[in-house]
């Protein structure tokens, strides 16, 4: 609760929605079953009702999907790929252990200081993949990620010995309006979509590939 009392309580508010990626199969995983009792604790620590909680993992099984309606979630309809824009809303996204592609779809989706402001991210240390990637794969793959880092306040979870491979590298990250307005205006005019051509340990799965597979 402490760590993300920080980012909720920022000038934009405390995020009235809640949208969640990559949770993984609940029902055979422990660490996933953590992860959604935690998303459930985040929920009553912003005092949003789940049906404020949006979800979508490719991996659901029709049991799972049905679980988590019964909890009065939400389940997305279409693999989005990361693409949800805010809308205006201050929005949480719960994206623990996702693949990178998946923030840097999100920053893309959501790519001005306006929206950017209205985003707490809970998932993977940005910082922590800057100081895994080199900087020209980082810059060529994930340039999103890469050029929001220095308009990026994060604060990492405390870590704790019985979660430590449910919650490790993960941190709150938000947007502070006047961090981003200090950013070059170059940063702002390129907004090309991710393509992922080149990336060779792409950890998402796209719809196509999804159609691919089904096919």
């Amino acid at each position: 609760a402490g760590a993300v009392r920080v980012p909720l309580s920022s000038p934009a508010g405390p995020p009235d929605r809640c949208v969640c990626f990559g949770l993984g199969r609940f029902s055979a995983c422990p660490a996933a079953r953590d992860q959604l009792a935690f998303l459930l604790l985040l929920l009553e620590e912003l005092r949003a009702p789940p049906a404020r909680c949006a979800l979508f993992d490719p991996a659901f099984s029709a049991r799972e999907a049905a679980a988590l309606e019964a909890l009065g979630l939400r389940l997305l309809p279409e693999n989005e790929e990361g693409k949800h824009g805010v809308g205006g809303s201050a929005t949480l996204f719960y994206m623990v252990h996702c693949g990178k592609a998946l923030y840097n779809n999100l920053l893309w989706s959501n790519w001005s200081p306006a929206a950017l402001s209205k985003l707490v991210i809970i998932g993977n240390s940005f910082r922590g993949i800057e100081e895994r990637l080199l900087s020209r794969i980082l810059e060529r793959d994930y340039s999103y990620i890469a050029k929001v880092l220095k308009g990026t306040e994060e604060l990492a979870l405390p870590s704790h010995p019985r979660y430590l491979d449910t919650f490790n590298d993960t941190s709150v990250h938000w947007f502070p309006l006047d961090k981003l307005q200090e950013l070059s205006p170059d940063v702002w005019n390129f907004v090309e979509e991710p393509t992922y051509q080149d990336c060779e340990d792409l950890e998402i799965i796209r719809n196509q590939d999804r159609a691919a597979a089904q096919s």
